[in-house]
């Protein structure tokens, strides 16, 4: 599947880098601070839920269900997003991703001021957020199609660059992205979790900034020096 870039290619590939590092950090969030729930990766609750089965009095059960519903809800949105503007990409992107950093923003004002913290039931309330900006970020990045850039997860990523490098198969693009998106995720986390030594509230609002800079750039950056956004809309998947 092509890819539909309503900017610049590396204005694209910037953001989108950028919105990985922003992953980490709420990975980060998430998992050391949330009692070991994915808020980003369904993969790991669908495991959890698994594992809760046979050991239910040690497995999470309640965490991973919200986060997976709260995510479902998000991806929802985004592709009713992605309906209603597919015509026009750039607000689209823009809506998108700024609606994400709104709902990171709220999270950490809310988490900052003391209207919730990550303590009992109330934790549910912060997963249940976070869960929903996720779903939001992986179906718009879904819908985007940009190759090796998924911000979420890395398995496939990894699995490329691997065998399709040179000592692979040998059939893959220059693995500039798929580096690049390793190390995003990888620096995202590492410095979720040093600065959550400090603020929690903090981590989630550098999120929130970091989105909403992509917001802007999808929605204001310099269009694409070939053409202009090729195709009328986001395509049904990523590459």
């Amino acid at each position: 599947m092509a890819e539909v870039l309503p900017v610049g290619r590396r204005w694209a590939v910037g953001a989108l880098l950028v919105m990985t590092f922003a992953t980490g950090l709420v990975d980060a969030v998430s998992i050391l601070r949330l009692g070991h729930v994915f808020v980003a990766n369904m993969t790991g609750n669908v495991v959890f839920l698994g594992f809760s089965v046979v050991r239910s009095d040690r497995m999470p059960v309640l965490a991973p269900i919200v986060a997976m519903t709260a995510f479902v809800l998000g991806a929802f949105l985004g592709g009713q997003l992605s309906r209603l503007l597919r015509d026009r990409p750039r607000r689209w992107l823009g809506c998108a991703f700024a609606g994400q950093a709104a709902g990171l923003a709220v999270t950490a004002t809310l988490l900052g001021t003391g209207a919730l913290r990550p303590e009992g039931r109330v934790t549910l309330a912060v997963i249940a957020l976070l869960g929903a900006c996720s779903g939001l970020q992986n179906a718009t990045v879904r819908l985007l199609g940009a190759r090796d850039l998924t911000t979420t997860v890395l398995t496939q990523t990894i699995t490329g660059l691997t065998a399709e490098s040179a000592l692979g198969a040998g059939t893959g693009a220059p693995p500039h992205r798929r580096i690049g998106s390793v190390l995003a995720m990888f620096l995202g986390a590492a410095s979720g979790a040093l600065l959550l030594q400090v603020t929690l509230a903090g981590v989630v609002a550098l999120a929130a900034a970091l989105v909403a800079a992509v917001a802007w750039v999808f929605a204001g950056a310099p269009r694409p020096a070939d053409a202009a956004v090729r195709g009328a809309g986001p395509p049904g998947a990523a590459a």
